[in-house]
């Protein structure tokens, strides 16, 4: 090699110097890209995934089993009457005592005069509408009567409920109660 091109080349020094400020500066790492193109199908567990990571749109329809779902964290669904507005309702005797029902709170129904009881929810039913009929709460057929229902001042989660005989006269009589809400 001539003397005047070698005085252009590095000395073996200097190329590991430069190597080293090269390698200090721009660092020895490499950013690793995952797209779904390199991803196997039904490769990716929960455990994977951050949590809120997931929306349903990223999930195929029916991709979700039973057992996939905590029931428990599940709300009532939006404008559903059999899966929250009829999840309330009282089947009450003549003697005020409670049948059956759903949806009540403590000391559940109770009779306060002739004709006169009143029902007690879980929940504010101001806003529900009332449907009762008179009915015996076993097979037996429903008495003669006549029935009314309205919401009671004192209380927002009771409903009042009055039976009269056919001639408008107070009668106990048994009743069934559902809630629309």
């Amino acid at each position: 090699m001539s003397r005047r091109v070698r005085r252009f080349l590095p000395s073996p020094a200097m190329v590991v110097a430069l190597t080293a400020l090269v390698m200090a500066m721009g660092g020895s790492a490499y950013a690793l890209v995952i797209t779904s193109g390199s991803i196997k199908n039904n490769t990716i567990k929960s455990a994977d995934v951050r949590n809120g990571g997931l929306i349903g749109k990223d999930v195929r329809g029916d991709g979700l089993g039973g057992r996939s779902i905590k029931e428990s964290t599940l709300g009532p669904v939006p404008l559903s009457f059999s899966s929250y507005g009829s999840a309330r309702f009282a089947v009450v005797t003549a003697d005020g005592l409670l049948a059956r029902g759903k949806g009540l709170g403590p000391n559940p129904a109770a009779r306060i005069g002739d004709g006169r009881y009143q029902v007690v929810f879980d929940a504010d039913v101001r806003g529900c509408a009332y449907m009762a009929t008179i009915g015996d709460p076993s097979a037996a057929g429903a008495p003669g009567g006549e029935i009314s229902t309205s919401s009671v001042g004192s209380n927002v989660n009771a409903v009042a409920v009055r039976t009269e005989r056919s001639d408008g006269q107070p009668a106990d009589r048994p009743f069934h109660l559902v809630l629309s809400c």
